[in-house]
């Protein structure tokens, strides 16, 4: 009987290379959120490395229980899973809410606990919600994550600080161009098991060609630790508060929606559509994560949705691929100069080869789209609206200004506000009442069927 590609295992070399570049592919998206939150709360230099060697810990621990799975917990797909931007801010907000700062992690990670607890019971309920995700849904929410992270690379394009004089510089955005463009011959010119690594090729090539500009700083691997633990309740034993538990948990639905979207999507392009007991288990994995999460003094975890670009680019859909980058978070969070190897590479360079993993997730988005049948007025109103409301946070970041900041935890993320709209306008436009242009659809999950053209 032959093996689903998700299920394959490939040669360990090629497992290896693979799996490091899904590494290279979020490292910023997961050490980001703990240096913002280090530095809000004024750690010293240790504890921020600490606490960002524990993120990449648990980021690798959540993903083996995302791929490999254990009883009803992963959804076994190719999931990266590591620390979610949404709780940035409302992490900082506890911060800034603490009077004494020293104690504004305990505080933060005894709200993580509660979330991801509360989350993982919640789970199965949740997961009855892809009745609601026919293609013209999924097609818009897989097409509004890549747009949303597209900025992202943007911003690393230009470089790590924005208020370094060389932001933006031409040398920075030469270093992403050229990196891309690697990238692009390498996919074009090559075969087999080098067009498969193109991006981690294109990362080591841009790194190189980075140090005669003084783009690359050697300083993380020389000043980095050979090895080091995440010791639990290193920064104090969690503390419980009300008003802590409650904007985490906003967090977890938020982090909830996004995955479902992720999972949904990453089914469509592994060829192993998501259903829900798929779904279920993928955010009990994402769920229980967060929840231990803080025993090592790491933040709440989710799918990470930039490694879903990577598997469409490359169609290497083993999930056994990603357990193996997992295995690589895990060393880099025993090892911080491991992980300082990763840290080399300049933000240039990640925002270069981030343009097309990026690219590719919207790609697939509208791949799923033109499966939904957008000869329909209802479903290209569905889409036309739907994407409009996504984007208002990418193009429009301050346009919920005025709205309570709990409310804005879901309100600026474009990709719970573009799967809310969608999944409404759907209800309404093509299943609520007696719709004469909606008639043909038999069930939430199918396409509408084209007409003939009279």
């Amino acid at each position: 009987m032959s093996v689903h590609p998700v299920d394959e295992k490939l040669p360990a070399l090629k497992m290896a290379t693979t799996g490091l570049q899904h590494v290279a592919a979020m490292y910023a998206g997961v050490v980001a959120p703990p240096l913002i939150v280090g530095a809000a709360i004024g750690l010293s230099a240790a504890d921020l490395t600490f606490l960002t060697g524990a993120c990449l810990f648990t980021a690798g621990l959540a993903t083996f229980l995302q791929t490999l799975g254990i009883w009803r917990i992963g959804a076994r797909l190719p999931f990266v899973n590591g620390v979610t931007f949404a709780g940035v801010a409302p992490m900082t907000a506890i911060v800034a809410s603490t009077d004494d700062r020293s104690e504004a992690l305990p505080v933060i990670f005894g709200a993580v606990i509660v979330a991801g607890l509360l989350g993982f019971l919640a789970a199965p309920f949740f997961s009855k919600a892809i009745r609601f995700f026919p293609p013209v849904v999924t097609g818009t929410v897989i097409t509004l994550i890549g747009v949303s992270l597209l900025p992202v690379a943007f911003g690393w394009a230009q470089g790590p600080d924005p208020a370094a004089k060389d932001y933006g510089s031409t040398t920075n955005l030469g270093l992403a161009a050229a990196t891309l463009l690697i990238v692009l011959v390498l996919r074009r010119f090559t075969r087999g098991f080098v067009k498969q690594i193109a991006v981690l090729l294109g990362l080591v090539a841009g790194t190189l060609l980075a140090i005669p500009f003084g783009a690359t700083d050697f300083a993380p691997v020389t000043d980095a630790a050979v090895v080091g633990f995440p010791t639990p309740f290193h920064f104090g034993a969690p503390q419980f508060q009300i008003a802590a538990i409650v904007s985490m948990c906003v967090v977890m639905v938020v982090s909830m929606t996004e995955s479902t979207a992720d999972m949904l999507a990453l089914g469509e392009i592994v060829d192993r559509p998501a259903d829900e007991r798929t779904i279920a288990a993928g955010l009990r994995a994402d769920t229980l994560g967060s929840a231990v999460s803080p025993l090592f003094n790491g933040f709440m975890c989710s799918a990470f949705a930039q490694n879903i670009g990577l598997v469409a680019m490359t169609r290497i859909r083993s999930r056994y691929v990603v357990a193996t980058g997992g295995a690589f978070l895990v060393l880099m969070g025993l090892c911080p100069m491991a992980a300082s190897l990763i840290a080399v590479v300049p933000r240039p360079v990640l925002g270069g080869a981030g343009v097309v993993l990026f690219g590719s997730v919207a790609a697939s988005g509208i791949q799923t789209l033109v499966k939904a049948g957008l000869e329909k007025d209802n479903n290209v109103l569905i889409v036309a609206v739907s994407l409009a409301v996504g984007i208002i946070p990418i193009t429009a970041p301050e346009f919920y200004h005025a709205f309570p900041e709990t409310a804005r935890i879901v309100l600026d993320s474009g990709i719970s506000t573009g799967c809310v709209a969608a999944v409404a306008l759907n209800l309404v436009f093509n299943h609520l009442g007696r719709n004469p242009d909606a008639q043909d659809v038999t069930h939430p999950m199918e396409a509408v069927p084209a007409q003939p053209i009279s």
